[in-house]
């Protein structure tokens, strides 16, 4: 019974740290966006400026305070503007033009409201 027992906790441990995925900040994803391109990332921040959604896809820009974020969601809609969240999901090619991108774009897989941090 304790071997069970033992077993049963080792693998949720194990799931745990497997499935978790440091929160990285949205200005070190566009200082180097090529490096995290096609990586899963994990961001949170607060919906700003675009949030438009329709048939369940959606396009939304994030703001952590260190830079922005478009995030297109395929599943899940937008959220509304102002929410804060918790983004995870895929970097996707972005447009850089002369050393200066334009346009990082994280493709979405999972979302969580998270509270604001004060």
């Amino acid at each position: 019974m304790i071997r069970k027992a033992s077993a049963v906790i080792t693998l949720c441990v194990l799931g745990l740290l497997l499935g978790a995925c440091d929160r990285l900040k949205i200005g070190d994803i566009n200082t180097d966006p090529g490096r995290f391109q096609n990586k899963e990332v994990s961001v949170a921040g607060k919906v700003t400026g675009l949030s438009i959604g329709a048939l369940n896809t959606g396009l939304y820009e994030i703001d952590d305070g260190t830079g922005k974020l478009y995030v297109l969601s395929s599943s899940r809609g937008a959220p509304t503007k102002g929410a804060y969240v918790g983004v995870k999901g895929t970097i996707m090619p972005t447009f850089t033009f002369l050393g200066k991108n334009y346009a990082t774009v994280l493709r979405e897989s999972d979302r969580r409201a998270v509270r604001a941090s004060n």
